[in-house]
């Protein structure tokens, strides 16, 4: 692990994404909350925020962060048939909480992807990335060019 013990703690937020592509029939299916599984987005959203907290148990290295707030929400793209994710972390610590916003849509994703299985498996979780973060050393906005 880097030791981060001399580093002054400061305010530290992260935004990933994730995407979930269902096809038509999954899709229509998760907007009319039709699937055998229940609430999807409901459930992918707790998903998400619990992943968030247990990223350190997942991720060789990482450290454990106290987190001071995790968001999870969604849009629904009828173009792709699918969902976009959106995970936000923040904390005061002494290191970033990218890992945990990458954790907390990922793992939203693999969520939504096991609740509609049932009804096709040729769904594709794509573009998972780092959207922006502040605090720490540098700053960095993915949609900058």
């Amino acid at each position: 692990m880097v030791d981060v013990g001399a580093k002054a703690p400061s305010r530290r937020e992260a935004t990933a994404s994730a995407t979930v592509m269902l096809g038509p029939t999954a899709f229509h299916l998760l907007v009319n909350n039709q699937l055998a599984k229940g609430d999807v987005l409901t459930v992918a959203q707790l998903a998400g925020i619990m992943a968030s907290k247990h990223t350190s148990g997942l991720i060789p290295l990482c450290h454990p962060l106290p987190l001071d707030h995790t968001a999870v929400s969604f849009r629904l793209d009828e173009r792709l048939n699918g969902v976009v994710i959106t995970a936000t972390c923040r904390t005061t610590g002494r290191t970033g909480v990218e890992m945990e916003a990458l954790t907390s849509a990922s793992v939203a994703a693999l969520t939504i992807y096991d609740m509609c299985k049932a009804v096709s498996h040729d769904i594709v979780i794509t573009d998972v990335k780092l959207l922006r973060k502040s605090g720490g050393k540098r700053d960095f906005n993915g949609n900058q060019t």
